[in-house]
């Protein structure tokens, strides 16, 4: 098992262990279809994530990614749309876990696609990603295949959530 210690600017010190491959083992109702570096690559969160934290992650998943280092930037984004809440609205809703990923649901499955594992965390994160199935459907129901002007902001948000809805 390989140790990582993170320190940036959300977490001092944290140590987390790598216990299965990268991209591998992933639990069996977890099939997302974007990895990290091609979520990151094709434009998410407005370019405003992970801009601080790149050490912890594989250097490659940084070479083609749309990153804004000053502030958020809309155009960052595959659809040019925000489909984002701040931060402050994930906490109050209970969505972060500040002691292992206080940035919230793409740290996580950075970290899991990486080769973490915490059972717990693991089982609620997967339900919520599970979850984003109704922006699915919806896109399936109102949309012609492959229109990716139909629902741009619903197509971005699945863009977050590793799911391809450019290919809905």
């Amino acid at each position: 098992m390989k140790t990582i210690i993170v320190s940036d600017m959300m977490q001092r010190n944290y140590r987390y262990f790598l216990s299965a491959p990268a991209g591998k083992n992933f639990h069996k109702d977890f099939k997302p279809d974007l990895s990290p570096k091609q979520m990151l690559s094709l434009g998410v969160f407005d370019g405003k994530y992970m801009t601080d934290c790149q050490k912890e992650f594989p250097k490659d998943w940084f070479k083609k990614a749309k990153l804004s280092q000053e502030k958020q930037d809309v155009s960052k984004n595959y659809f040019k749309v925000h489909a984002s809440q701040p931060l402050y609205i994930w906490k109050k809703k209970g969505w972060i876990n500040e002691k292992h990923d206080p940035r919230g649901w793409f740290q996580w499955y950075a970290r899991y696609y990486m080769g973490r594992r915490l059972k717990e965390e693991d089982a609620r994160q997967i339900k919520r990603w599970q979850a984003m199935q109704r922006h699915v459907a919806q896109i399936v129901k109102n949309c012609r295949k492959g229109d990716v002007s139909c629902r741009p902001k619903q197509r971005q948000a699945l863009l977050h959530w590793a799911y391809d809805s450019r290919k809905m």
